[in-house]
């Protein structure tokens, strides 16, 4: 039996929640009496509810995001109405800034801001019977030099199948009006030295999977350098993830990313939009230059993978403008382009704009935008379909020449732009396509649609496909393969996986 539970949805299995750990971390006395409990948003919310009441706590305590609100506002009802006793406070981002758009009324307490200290003490007053009066707590920010660190509480199991989280500082000192992160008054690292200690017990637990949380990684360079140390003096196989400023990357820098293996690091760059004007709008600083020259030393100097994030529905931006965004990132890089569609978050200054450039956004998570003075619902409603078939050709890594037949040397929007258009029209879905579906697909608009020669498109795609070992050919490609291709019998196809 805990008194104490600390829990949360995360968006998948492999992913873990650092903040639980930071809480459990700071506990002190309490620790004794609490425990964590992770689960997903795959996972049945009674089922989870069971599995936290079994342990019959006084408190429960649950990380609120925007990935698993309207879980949480189900889970919340359920142990409200079978153990109403149960005392449930909630924290994290989705919570953290008002108006709620789901209804979390049922909890208890919710504190807003960073919890690190603040959950151990209103769980040490609720204990005691000396609950305060306020149900929101709002919290300044905590000296990071009084927080305890988390590392200690990823368990064995996690280093082994999981990600493991880390940061080395919290904070943004950019004001991009669509992001929480710029709400912050400020960057605070924490000290580096104790970090790295921590980081090296990890490293002997045998974690190799880091995904670093800074919103700005390579703001400070010299703590940049030591952390990039850190992994280059370790042997391979090992994967960092770091967020990173495209527009400044020193040489020192630069001459440590040139180190890193095949695999080892893996950079995400959140340009957004390449216009200046559509920049300026969201007061997101853009300087063209330095951002497409580092793209380009990436690209070519490194063996870094390189995740660049593009935003559908930014106020003021037109399908014209986002598609010379794309064309302009797949001309610098052949690395993957996330595009997302923009959200309004509460708290954010976003919405600044919503009278002028009509701005519409659902009030369901994730608050997507629905159509803007430039953007119709049907075009939205396409973008985000395009985004779907785009991660499922060109950022899957499946069909990495082959998807480029779609524009040749033409505009890559606006022919990807007509393939998903065409893509939805046989499919009537964007989720369940399976790979050997989505091949033929692929084939058919090539052969049928772009008027290629049959030959030609099925060499460029066997090409892409042969590059996994043990595939074979699918059906459809047969008639083109000769003894090069044929297939394995103790080989099994890839191409009757499922894309999710």
């Amino acid at each position: 039996m805990k008194k104490i539970i600390l829990t949360t949805l995360n968006s998948r299995f492999t992913h873990t929640s650092i903040a639980l750990r930071y809480l459990y971390a700071n506990l002190q006395e309490l620790q004794q009496d609490a425990m964590i409990a992770e689960f997903s948003i795959n996972d049945a919310v009674q089922s989870i509810a069971q599995k936290l009441l079994q342990h019959k706590p006084q408190i429960i305590g649950i990380g609120v995001y925007i990935w698993n609100v309207s879980q949480v506002y189900e889970l919340i009802h359920i142990i409200k109405k079978v153990a109403p006793q149960t005392v449930i406070v909630l924290g994290g981002p989705e919570v953290s800034h008002e108006p709620f758009r789901v209804n979390l009324d049922a909890a208890d307490f919710i504190i807003q801001g960073e919890g690190d200290e603040a959950f151990y003490s209103l769980c040490k007053n609720i204990l005691s019977l000396n609950a305060p009066k306020e149900r929101i707590i709002k919290m300044s920010m905590p000296s990071l030099k009084n927080i305890a660190l988390p590392y200690r509480y990823y368990t064995d199991d996690d280093i082994k199948n999981r990600y493991i989280y880390v940061e080395a500082s919290r904070g943004c000192p950019f004001e991009c009006e669509f992001c929480l992160s710029s709400m912050d008054e400020r960057v605070r690292a924490f000290d580096l030295d104790t970090l790295l200690e921590e980081f090296e017990l990890l490293w002997q637990r045998g974690a190799r999977n880091f995904k670093f949380i800074d919103r700005t990684f390579n703001l400070n360079i010299k703590t940049a350098n030591r952390l990039l140390d850190f992994f280059l003096a370790k042997p391979a196989p090992y994967f960092a993830h770091f967020e990173v400023v495209p527009d400044h990357f020193p040489e020192s820098l630069k001459a440590k990313m040139k180190l890193f293996g095949e695999g080892a690091l893996q950079l995400e760059i959140g340009i957004q939009t390449l216009n200046p004007e559509i920049a300026a709008n969201i007061s997101r600083p853009l300087q063209l230059d330095k951002i497409k020259e580092n793209i380009r030393f990436l690209e070519n100097e490194t063996h870094a993978h390189i995740h660049l994030d593009l935003i559908v529905g930014l106020p003021g931006e037109t399908l014209e403008s986002f598609g010379k965004n794309l064309d302009e990132l797949v001309s610098l890089s052949s690395c993957e382009i996330q595009i997302g569609i923009l959200k309004k978050l509460s708290g954010t200054t976003i919405n600044r704009h919503d009278i002028e450039h009509g701005m519409v956004y659902s009030d369901i998570p994730p608050y997507d935008v629905l159509q803007t003075s430039k953007l119709s619902f049907e075009e939205i409603g396409v973008m985000k379909r395009f985004s779907r078939f785009w991660d499922l050709t060109y950022n899957s890594g499946n069909f990495k020449e082959s998807v480029k037949l779609i524009w040749q040397d033409e505009s890559v929007f606006e022919n990807f732009y007509d393939f998903g258009i065409w893509m939805y029209a046989q499919t009537d879905a964007t989720w369940q396509i399976s790979l050997q579906r989505l091949g033929e697909l692929l084939f058919t608009y090539l052969c049928e649609v772009k008027k290629l020669p049959p030959e030609f498109v099925a060499k460029t795609m066997l090409q892409d496909m042969m590059k996994l070992q043990g595939r074979v050919a699918p059906p459809y490609l047969k008639p083109y393969t000769n003894d090069t291709h044929a297939p394995n019998k103790k080989g099994t196809s890839g191409f009757n996986k499922r894309q999710q």
